[in-house]
């Protein structure tokens, strides 16, 4: 009888142990500022993220886009956070007026907003670093291949850790569906722009994890899952962030 009354009891804590871990997102939105009010959009844009997201999970950066359809348009990021974070988001006094009285008239009408989870166990911060560029690879992924997909990445991602251990990168999913082709990214953080101008060596470096012609069929592996994938250059504008550039890889973890 006590034997049945102890498991009667343990069970409340076998379902609280057994209850899923909350995932964290990476909240994005896009924002294009009046090409004849930038000093003011970002004057305003400095002020508010330095008052209103200056630490915490709601530390916000912004970025400037360089190349592409979206070249000359910011980046407003914050996160990772959980999604239940957005629940008991700070109300601070203030924060929406100023929003809306000290940047929202001088950007155009324009705004894009994402939800990315974030995946620490596919990623690499496995040390602190500085943010200053970042090459953002986004794929359009076919339709119910998700999970295929993701094996592929696994792939890259011990090619990554076997041959380039010390390059910090980030994997993320759109997590609200899209008809826009935005549904995986790949975020590589680099210091140096002449890191763009160095030789491809991955082909080889996957060749010398995977053997000799894996490279290929590698290739046929991303055409049967996906639809294609896109490219932006984001430079990190410290003036306009709340956050600093120092990343601690005990927070993406």
């Amino acid at each position: 009888m006590k034997t049945i009354m102890y498991l009667v009891l343990l069970i409340p804590l076998m379902v609280i142990s057994q209850a899923p871990k909350e995932y964290n997102v990476i909240e994005n939105a896009m924002l294009t500022a009046n090409p004849e009010k930038i000093q003011e959009f970002e004057s305003g844009m400095a002020a508010h993220n330095k008052k209103y997201h200056a630490q915490g999970i709601y530390g916000a950066r912004v970025y400037w886009i360089a190349n592409g359809k979206n070249a000359g348009k910011y980046v407003w990021v914050m996160g990772p956070l959980p999604w239940s974070a957005l629940d008991t988001r700070p109300a601070q006094e203030g924060h929406d007026m100023d929003w809306n009285t000290n940047v929202l008239p001088y950007m155009l009408p324009e705004t894009e907003q994402h939800y990315w989870r974030f995946h620490p166990e596919l990623s690499n911060f496995s040390k602190d670093f500085t943010i200053k560029n970042l090459l953002i690879f986004v794929v359009d992924v076919k339709r119910f291949k998700h999970m295929e997909f993701m094996e592929v990445v696994k792939k890259v991602q011990k090619v990554y850790l076997e041959k380039m251990p010390d390059h910090p990168y980030g994997i993320y999913i759109n997590d609200m569906a899209n008809m826009e082709g935005m549904d995986f990214a790949w975020v590589d953080f680099f210091e140096k722009s002449a890191w763009m101008g160095n030789r491809d060596s991955f082909p080889l470096h996957f060749e010398e994890v995977y053997g000799s012609g894996s490279f290929k069929n590698f290739l046929k592996e991303i055409e049967d899952t996906t639809n294609g994938e896109s490219e932006e250059l984001w430079i990190y504008k410290e003036a306009l962030s709340g956050l600093g550039a120092k990343v601690l890889a005990a927070s993406r973890q």
